[in-house]
C-alpha cells in the first residue's frame, strides 16, 4: 500500500450531490418529499395498526404484511428525512461515519426486505398450493420463526457489507453522486484496485438481491403453474386474486433493483439509475399500502371497521 492510500483520515467528509443539478426545483422537490414522506408513515403505521388491532387479520398473511409495513417505516425514515434536510438547507455534506450509519441501516431494510417478501411468496405457494396443508406449515411459530429470520438474515448481511466498507480507504474525492449513502458510490469513491471493487459490488448485490429474488421468482412460477391446472375461469381468477397485490409489490421492488445494482453503471445510466432509486426507496414505501388496501377485501372491510369507531365511538 502506497503513502496515498495508507491516509484513511484524509476524508472527514462526504457531499451529497443529490439533485443538485435541478436548483430551480429545490424548494418542489422538498414539498413533493415531505408530502411523500407523511403519506409513507401515515399508510404504513396505519397497516401495522389495523393488522394488531384487527382480530380478522390476525393471519399469516397479514402477519408478514404488518410486518413489511413496520420496515417501510423505518426503511423510509432512514433515507427522506436526511435528504428533506438538505433540500431544505442546501447542506449536502455528511460526516463519514453517519455517510456508514445511513447505508447500514439502508442495507439492513432492503435486505430484510428482499428476505421477507421471498417469505411472503413461499406463504402465497402454501395458500394456493397446499391449503389442507397450510394451518400447519404457517402456524404461529412458524410465522415468528420466518419473520425474525428474515429480520436476523437482513441484519447479518448488512453487518457484512458495512464491515466491507469500513475496511476501504478513502482519499479523495469525497463527492458522492446520488441523494443518500449508497453501496456502490461509496466502492467508486475508494482508492482501492478498481476492478476488485467492482467485483466486490457484484459480489454483494448478487447476495443480498439475487438469492431472494430467485427464492421468491421460484415460488410465482409454482404459483402460476398450480392456479393454471385450476379448470374453471372464476377458480383461477380467485386464486389468483390472493397473491396479485404482493406480485405487484414484488415486480416494482426487484425490477428496479435488479436494474440499478446488477448492471454496470455507465456515464449514460447515472441519472436514470438515480431516478431508479427514488423509485426503490421513495415511492415503493408509498405505494405498498396502497396496493395491498386497494385490491385486498379484508383490508378495505377492517378500514371501515376503524373509521366508524373512530367517527362514532363503539356505539
Amino acid at each position: 500500500m502506497n503513502p496515498e492510500q495508507g491516509n484513511q483520515t484524509s476524508i472527514t467528509e462526504f457531499i451529497l450531490l443529490g439533485f443538485g443539478t435541478l436548483p430551480e426545483l429545490q424548494i418542489l422537490l422538498f414539498l413533493l418529499f415531505l408530502v411523500i414522506y407523511i403519506a409513507t408513515m401515515a399508510g404504513n403505521i396505519l397497516i401495522v395498526a389495523l393488522v394488531v388491532t384487527n382480530q380478522h387479520l390476525h393471519t399469516p398473511m397479514y402477519f408478514f404484511l404488518g410486518n413489511l409495513s413496520c420496515l417501510e417505516t423505518f426503511y423510509t425514515s432512514t433515507i427522506l428525512p436526511r435528504m428533506l434536510a438538505s433540500l431544505l438547507t442546501e447542506d449536502r455534506t455528511i460526516s463519514f461515519n453517519g455517510c456508514l450509519t445511513q447505508y447500514y441501516f439502508f442495507a439492513f431494510m432492503v435486505a430484510t426486505e428482499c428476505l421477507l417478501l421471498s417469505v411472503m411468496s413461499y406463504d402465497r405457494y402454501l395458500a394456493i398450493g397446499k391449503p389442507l396443508h397450510y394451518a400447519a406449515h404457517m402456524n404461529g411459530r412458524s410465522c415468528l420463526q420466518f419473520a425474525g429470520g428474515s429480520w436476523t438474515g437482513g441484519f447479518l448481511l448488512s453487518s457484512i457489507t458495512i464491515l466491507l466498507i469500513s475496511q476501504l480507504t478513502f482519499c479523495g474525492p469525497n463527492d458522492i453522486d446520488h441523494f443518500f449513502c449508497d453501496f456502490v458510490p461509496l466502492v467508486k469513491l475508494s482508492c482501492n484496485d478498481p476492478l476488485l471493487m467492482e467485483m466486490l459490488a457484484f459480489t454483494v448485490s448478487l447476495i443480498l438481491l439475487l438469492v431472494p429474488f430467485l427464492l421468491t421468482l421460484m415460488s410465482y412460477i409454482c404459483i402460476i403453474a398450480i392456479i393454471l391446472r385450476i379448470p374453471s375461469f372464476t377458480g383461477r381468477l380467485k386464486a389468483f386474486s390472493t397473491c396479485s397485490s404482493h406480485l405487484i409489490v414484488v415486480t416494482i421492488f426487484y425490477g428496479t433493483l435488479l436494474i440499478v445494482y446488477m448492471f454496470p453503471t455507465s456515464n449514460t445510466l447515472r441519472d436514470f439509475k438515480k431516478g431508479l432509486s427514488v423509485t426503490y426507496t421513495v415511492l415503493t414505501p408509498l405505494v405498498n399500502p396502497l396496493i395491498y388496501s386497494l385490491r385486498n377485501k379484508e383490508v378495505k372491510e377492517a378500514m371501515r371497521k376503524a373509521s366508524r369507531k373512530f367517527m362514532f365511538g363503539r356505539c
